[in-house]
């Protein structure tokens, strides 16, 4: 942005003599330049207009004859002695004192008397500024270009102007003198001179700030980059990828419960066992395993082998387990149960072999799984049935025990004697009511009477004899009613063992279903083919991630020496 020069106030204050000597005359006005276009500086003084010529009136110019008369004393024909105004300044004067009484501000006096300066006229004061600038028929407040007080209109500098548009400053120097070379420098130009200064040093310090980038870029991600292009383009050994698939399924048939157990369809092992050979495969144990079997370690000894993909004759299990799980990998679909398998290898041939041996292993173990959860199954159920086996045959010994023992079935026995002696009770009632018909005669025959009364007696004793041999014992034998307790009871605990011998044996059954339910076959879906061209390394591909991979550190490490820096400084 320009802003507008502020130009220097001068005032010039006239300096009139009270009352000039008489006997000297007063000097002439200075005559003007025959070239008008001269121009008019602070050094000359203030130029006052010619004077006006009246008739009978003596020019201002020629000097006043000396007179020691007062002026009310001195005739009409006798000048008076003294310096007196000319009617132009006079006018002046007045027109000065009318302009100070209309109020002008700061700002319009100054930007009156700027006006003033640029049309070339020379003011004594702001108010003269407006008077000489109304004279001309210039008005002072006019609207106008801030630039058009500091460059000429036309594109001319000053000194190219003439002298009639030529912008008049107040000298300090004579105009006629010898000028002087100035110090004074535009500041339009210096202002343009300082920017263009700063604009060629902020390109300098970008172009050097930029040809540094490059070079940090250069040195820390175009050579790394170069260099891992050129490895694996040039250096790095062929590898070779087989591919297979496989899964795990489990029998869902019942078995030999009908005639359609074997037929029913199988279904897809749970995802614990295909996790399970997953892990496996991906195991030292299998490393271990590989390598005594095909000479995993050999293979990858190779001296034919690059460096950064050698490994070494010497290496540990755990050096050699790295190696196992970088080419050796194994993924896992929950969704399809799929199993996938890629081995890589310097050699088709040999990453093919890899791949059949994890194959067996697979097998070997999703068997040993499945053959486990039988036996674990089975097992509970097999000793199950044993036990209710023997516990019933226990029971049913003590049974024929207790019959051999007793040498008769005693709920025979106490059946028969029950019968008789619920006969021999029903005669007996039949007897007592007998004896009681003829008692109620007045004069009972005594005969019958004691006919009757003989058969109540003998069939009271028949009925405690039988009672008395239900219910008694003899030395080392029980009675007929606990023979039969003891009998009921054993039979009883042989009806229990037979039930629990039946619930055993349909336990074992479903334990025998169920296992065979457990049985786990792996199905291979994509067998092991020899690779005729080689997987890796992907030349164009590995090189790109080594550009990001640099790219990234890169960036990484001058965010965190900017930030750095920014807190230092602050």
């Amino acid at each position: 942005m320009t802003t507008k020069p502020k130009a220097r106030k001068f005032r010039i204050k006239r300096n009139v003599p009270v009352a000039a000597p008489t006997d000297t005359p007063r000097p002439a006005a200075p005559q003007a330049s025959a070239d008008p276009s001269a121009p008019r500086t602070a050094a000359s003084g203030p130029v006052r207009p010619a004077a006006v010529q009246t008739p009978g009136a003596r020019p201002a110019d020629q000097p006043r004859p000396a007179s020691n008369s007062s002026p009310a004393a001195a005739s009409p024909e006798t000048g008076r002695d003294g310096e007196v105004a000319s009617a132009s300044e006079v006018s002046g004067e007045l027109d000065i004192d009318a302009i100070r009484r209309e109020g002008l501000t700061g700002r319009q006096l100054r930007m009156a008397r700027r006006v003033a300066q640029k049309h070339g006229l020379a003011p004594t004061s702001d108010f003269d500024a407006v008077r000489l600038l109304r004279a001309e028929g210039i008005d002072p407040f006019q609207r106008s270009n801030m630039l058009e007080l500091v460059v000429p209109q036309g594109g001319q500098s000053a000194n190219q102007l003439p002298a009639t548009s030529r912008i008049q400053l107040p000298q300090t120097v004579p105009a006629g003198g010898k000028g002087v070379p100035s110090t004074d420098v535009n500041p339009m130009e210096r202002r343009m001179r300082e920017i263009s200064d700063i604009q060629r040093d902020i390109t300098r310090r970008r172009r050097r700030k930029m040809a540094l980038l490059m070079v940090r870029l250069a040195f820390f991600v175009g050579l790394p980059t170069v260099m891992g292009g050129y490895y694996f383009y040039n250096i790095a050994t062929p590898m070779y990828a087989t591919d297979s698939q496989f899964l795990i399924i489990q029998n869902e048939g019942q078995g030999g419960l009908g005639p359609l157990g074997g037929l029913l369809p199988t279904q897809f092992a749970n995802s614990a066992d295909s996790i399970a050979t997953q892990s496996y495969l991906q195991s030292k144990d299998a490393m271990l395993r590989l390598n005594a079997d095909v000479g995993f370690v050999d293979h990858f000894s190779d001296p034919e082998i690059d460096p950064l993909q050698r490994l070494d004759p010497e290496a540990s299990n755990e050096e050699a387990y790295k190696f196992y799980k970088k080419n050796v990998k194994i993924g896992y679909d929950p969704t399809e149960g799929m199993i996938r398998m890629e081995v890589i290898a310097a050699d088709p041939e040999v990453a093919a072999d890899f791949s059949r041996h994890l194959l067996d292993y697979a097998e070997e173990r999703v068997n040993a799984l499945s053959q486990q959860k039988r036996e674990d199954g089975m097992r509970d159920a097999r000793e199950a049935f044993e036990q209710t086996t023997a516990k019933r045959r226990e029971v049913q010994e003590a049974l024929i025990k207790l019959q051999v023992e007793n040498g008769v079935d005693p709920q025979a026995v106490i059946a028969s004697i029950r019968a008789q002696i619920s006969n021999y009770e029903t005669l007996l009632i039949e007897k007592e009511l007998e004896l009681a018909a003829l008692l109620d005669n007045a004069r009972p025959n005594q005969a019958k009477v004691d006919g009757v009364q003989g058969d109540v007696r003998r069939l009271r004793f028949q009925l405690d004899r039988l009672n008395e041999r239900m219910n008694s014992t003899t030395e080392g034998t029980n009675s007929l009613a606990q023979q039969a307790v003891s009998l009921q009871l054993a039979q009883a605990d042989l009806a229990a063992a037979d039930m629990a011998l039946q619930a055993s044996q349909t336990q074992m059954e479903q334990a025998r279903t169920e296992a065979t339910r457990q049985v786990r076959y792996l199905t291979v879906a994509v067998r092991p083919v020899a690779s005729q061209t080689a997987s890796y390394p992907r030349k164009f591909e590995n090189t790109i991630l080594t550009f990001l991979v640099f790219a990234g550190i890169y960036l990484m490490l001058s965010l965190t020496s900017s930030i750095l820096k920014e807190q230092v400084t602050k």
